[in-house]
C-alpha cells in the first residue's frame, strides 16, 4: 500500500512509461495473476488461426489428410474457446481489483495531502478545481492504466504468437510485421502534440467551469435576492461554451487521429493479403496459410492500432497524472512541531512581540503585539475591521506562524508544538457555521466521537437547545440539509457551539459566536461561556460590544498592536478607545 502518496511524486521527471510503471508499485503480484489469466483467456485469438488453417488445408486436400485430423483440430479450437468464461471471470477479477484499488489509494493520497496542506493553501485554490482533481482527474488515470493493459498485454502477445508462427513456417512474411511499428510511430508523431494540446486545454475548461458551478450554487440564495439569475445564467453559459469549445476541437482531433490511423493499418492489411494471396497463386504456400497469416497480421494491425488509438487516452490519462501531481508535490505542508502539548493544557497564552504580514499585503496586519492570558482567563479581543482580530486567532490555532515574535502555550512555542495534540484540547466557534449533512447527534459530536447521549443533553440544555431538539420529527437523530440549511443561522450558531463545548477544551475560541443570535438565544449563549471561564482559557472576537462585559479582560487592537487593555469597568471609566468605540454603538 502507497503512503501519502510517496511514490506517486516521483512520476513528475520520468517519461511516459515510467509514470505508468510506478503507478503499479507494491501491486507486481496482482498484476502477475491478471496478465496470466488474460493471456489463457485470449488464448483462442492465437490458436483459431491455426486450426482455421489446418481445417481449410484438410478439406481441401481430402487426398492427404483424414477426418480424424479434422476432428482432432475442431476439438481442440472449441476447447480453448470454451475455457474463455471462467478465464476472463478470474482476469477481470484480478485486474478490476487491481486498478480499483490504485484508484483508490491515490484518492487516498490525496485526500490526506490535502489535509495536512495549509489553510492558506485552500483559502488561495478554488474548492472545484480540488474536487476535479479528486475526482475526475483520477478517474482518467484509473481509465488510462484500464486502457493500456488492454492494449500493450493483447499487443506482446499478439506479435509474440504471430512472429514465432510465421517464422516457422516462412520467414518472407515477417518484414510485413516489422514494418508496421515504424508506421505506427510515425502516425503517433504526426498528432502528439496537437491532442496534448487540446487535452490540456479541456483539462483547464472543466476545471474552471466546475469552480465556477461550485460557487454559483453556493450564490443561489444571494444571486435570487438581488434579481441576477438571468444574469449568472449567462456568466455560465458563458465558461459552458468555453468547455464546449475546448472539447469540440479535442474530440475534432481524436477523430481525424482515429481515422487516419484506421485507413493506415487497413492499406498494410490489404498489402499483406495481396502479398500471401499471389504467393498462394504460385503454389508457394496454401490456401489455409493465407487465413493464417492474415489472421495473425490482422490481430496485429489491431493490436498495432490499438496502441496508435490509445495516444488520446494516455494523453488525457498523463495530464490528469500531472494534474494530481500538483496537489501531491504542492510544499505548502502546514509546520508541525515535535513536542506533545501537555495533558490537560493549563491554558496560560503568551504572545511576544508578534509580527505577521499576508503574502502580497501592502503591509503588515500584526505589529509588535504583546499580550500575557493567565490560564482560565476569558479576554475579549475588540477593535475596528482589518485591526487584526481575525488573524490573531488563526496564529493561535496555529494555521499560520508569525513573521517575528512567538506565541507560547504553556511556555511551549506554538511552533514547537505539536499541533494533533495541542488541537485537540480547542473548541473552535468560527463566525461562518459549518455544518455538514447528518443527524444533529452527529454534527454536535463530530470532535467528541463516543460521547453519551446524556452529555449532549447536558450541552444542549447549556445554550438553550432543548425545546427546539424535542420539537424535531426524530429529536437528536433529525437529519440537517447541506450546510444546515433547514436550520435558522441562530440554531446553526448554537449546533457549532455546542459541538466545540461537548469536547470540554482548555482552550476555547468564539469568533463572533453570536453575531446570528437574537437577544435571547445570546443571553443563554452567555450564560453558557460564564459557565466556562475559569475552568479554561476563552478567547472572543465580537462586534457587538455588549456580548463581552463578562470578560475578564478587554484588549482593544488597532493597527496590529494593542491599543488599550483592562476590565469593563476600567476601560469605560478611562474614556478611551474602547469607551468610543461603546458609544458609537448605543
Amino acid at each position: 500500500m502507497m503512503k501519502d502518496g510517496e511514490h506517486r511524486r516521483r512520476p513528475v521527471s520520468m517519461s511516459s512509461l515510467r509514470q505508468i510503471a510506478a503507478l503499479y508499485h507494491g501491486h507486481w503480484g496482482q498484476l502477475f495473476w491478471a496478465v496470466l489469466w488474460f493471456v489463457i483467456k485470449h488464448a483462442p485469438a492465437y490458436v483459431t488461426p491455426v486450426v482455421t488453417a489446418n481445417i481449410i488445408n484438410i478439406v481441401t486436400d481430402p487426398a492427404h489428410h483424414t477426418m480424424g485430423e479434422f476432428w482432432i483440430n475442431l476439438t481442440v479450437g472449441c476447447l480453448f474457446v470454451a475455457q474463455n468464461v471462467l478465464t476472463a471471470w478470474l482476469h477481470t477479477r484480478a485486474y478490476s481489483g487491481l486498478t480499483r484499488g490504485i484508484e483508490m489509494e491515490l484518492r487516498g493520497a490525496m485526500v490526506d495531502k490535502l489535509q495536512h496542506l495549509s489553510v492558506q493553501f485552500h483559502t488561495r485554490t478554488q474548492s472545484g478545481r480540488l474536487l476535479s482533481k479528486v475526482m475526475r482527474d483520477v478517474e482518467n488515470v484509473e481509465q488510462m492504466l484500464r486502457s493500456c493493459f488492454g492494449t500493450l498485454v493483447p499487443l506482446a502477445t499478439s506479435v509474440t504468437a504471430a512472429v514465432v508462427v510465421t517464422a516457422f513456417n516462412d520467414p518472407r512474411i515477417l518484414w510485413l510485421y516489422l514494418l508496421a511499428v515504424p508506421v505506427a510511430g510515425c502516425t503517433v508523431g504526426a498528432f502528439r502534440r496537437p491532442i496534448r494540446r487540446s487535452n490540456r486545454s479541456f483539462r483547464r475548461e472543466m476545471e474552471k467551469t466546475q469552480a465556477a458551478v461550485g460557487e454559483m450554487l453556493e450564490m443561489v440564495p444571494v444571486t435570487r435576492a438581488y434579481g441576477l439569475a438571468d444574469r449568472e445564467a449567462e456568466r455560465m453559459n458563458h465558461l459552458l461554451a468555453g468547455v464546449k469549445d475546448s472539447g469540440f476541437r479535442l474530440d475534432t482531433t481524436n477523430s481525424v487521429f482515429g481515422a487516419t490511423s484506421w485507413v493506415v493499418f487497413q492499406l498494410f492489411q490489404m498489402i499483406c493479403l495481396g502479398f500471401t494471396g499471389s504467393l498462394a497463386y504460385r503454389g508457394i504456400i496454401s490456401a489455409g496459410e493465407v487465413v493464417l497469416y492474415q489472421n495473425y497480421f490482422g490481430q496485429i494491425v489491431t493490436a498495432v492500432s490499438g496502441v496508435v488509438n490509445l495516444f488520446p487516452t494516455l494523453a488525457r490519462g498523463l495530464e490528469s497524472l500531472s494534474s494530481i501531481n500538483e496537489i501531491m508535490e504542492a510544499d505548502e505542508v502546514e509546520p508541525n512541531g515535535q513536542t506533545p502539548a501537555p495533558a490537560p493544557l493549563r491554558g496560560e497564552v503568551c504572545f511576544e512581540g508578534v509580527a505577521y504580514r499576508y503574502p502580497d499585503a501592502p503591509g503588515p496586519v500584526l505589529r509588535d503585539f504583546t499580550l500575557r492570558v493567565p490560564a482560565g482567563r476569558s479576554v475579549a479581543i475588540v477593535g475596528p475591521s482589518g485591526a487584526g482580530k481575525s488573524t490573531l486567532l488563526s496564529l493561535l490555532m496555529g494555521f499560520i506562524q508569525p513573521d517575528a515574535g512567538r506565541i507560547t502555550v504553556d511556555g511551549i512555542d506554538l511552533t514547537e508544538m505539536e499541533l494533533k495534540s495541542y488541537r485537540s484540547q480547542l473548541a473552535v466557534v468560527p463566525q461562518n457555521t459549518i455544518l455538514f449533512s447528518g443527524t444533529l447527534r452527529d454534527n454536535i459530536a463530530y470532535a467528541a466521537p463516543g460521547v453519551s447521549d446524556e452529555e449532549i443533553w447536558r450541552v444542549i440544555d447549556q445554550i438553550g437547545l432543548r425545546d427546539l431538539v424535542e420539537g424535531l420529527p426524530g429529536g437528536l437523530d433529525a437529519s440537517l440539509s447541506e450546510h444546515g440549511g433547514n436550520f435558522s443561522g441562530g440554531q446553526r450558531q448554537r449546533i457549532a457551539i455546542a459541538r466545540a463545548l461537548i469536547r470540554h477544551p482548555r482552550i476555547v475560541i468564539l469568533d463572533e459566536a453570536t453575531s446570528a443570535l437574537d437577544s435571547a438565544s445570546e443571553q443563554l449563549v452567555a450564560q453558557a461561556t460564564q459557565r466556562l471561564m475559569g475552568r479554561c482559557t476563552t478567547f472572543m472576537v465580537a462586534h457587538r460590544l455588549s456580548t463581552i462585559r463578562s470578560a475578564d479582560h478587554i484588549v482593544v487592537v488597532e493597527d496590529g498592536r494593542v491599543a488599550e487593555q483592562g476590565s469593563y469597568e476600567e476601560l469605560m471609566a478611562r474614556k478611551g478607545r474602547f469607551y468610543q468605540l461603546k458609544v458609537l454603538q448605543q
